[in-house]
């Protein structure tokens, strides 16, 4: 049994989706079934180490995708890097507004997603930024650590892209999505949007 096999045996086994990577769910349902007379459950909306920026954008994200902010959050925080989540979801209006920045003269373009083609849209993704000394870092070679950390954590990461590389930018795909290209997904999340279907069942 490789380690893939084995994760996928012990989220079949807690009861969790399986998916072979062990996130935020999996870990906490673990660790119920370790120490069952403890009180625990994944860090909630109102966790104290949380800057006010970050939680009213972590508050924006899907349930399912707030776990994976927070615990992003404090898995880099171990490693020595401080993040912030700066962006969660945005409105289509938001959207347009965002793609329209840099067009067509009044400087560098600063998305290439109209209305209902980023993640954004659908509360499922969100964008960090490294902070150190209070101070913004718009490029830090430690993007790629927290790429790292959150792959990990079974976050799709903007770096990893083939087309336009995005290193603050993260998202939870959803299980029924995993094989599909990014565009089928956001096509997918459209209709699911306009049905008023849930994201991820």
């Amino acid at each position: 049994m490789d380690i893939q096999q084995l994760i996928c045996a012990v989220q079949a086994a807690v009861g969790v989706e399986v998916d072979g990577k062990p996130g935020p769910q999996t870990w906490v349902a673990i660790a119920k079934r370790l120490v069952p007379d403890q009180s625990i459950s994944l860090a909630d909306d109102s966790t104290p180490d949380l800057d006010p920026r970050s939680q009213k954008n972590i508050d924006t994200l899907l349930p399912q995708v707030r776990p994976y902010a927070i615990a992003l959050i404090q898995k880099a925080k171990l490693n020595g890097i401080n993040i912030k989540i700066i962006s969660g979801l945005r409105t289509y209006e938001e959207q347009d507004a965002l793609f329209a920045k840099g067009r067509p003269d009044n400087g560098p373009p600063v998305t290439n997603a109209k209305s209902g083609q980023s993640n954004h849209n659908f509360g499922i993704a969100f964008d960090i930024g490294i902070f150190e000394g209070g101070k913004y870092l718009g490029s830090s070679p430690k993007y790629k650590a927290v790429g790292v950390l959150a792959t990990d954590l079974g976050l799709e990461w903007g770096g990893n892209w083939k087309s336009i590389k995005d290193e603050p930018h993260f998202q939870l795909r959803p299980s029924w999505a995993r094989e599909m290209t990014e565009r089928d997904m956001l096509a997918a999340l459209r209709k699911r949007k306009s049905d008023q279907q849930e994201f991820f069942v």
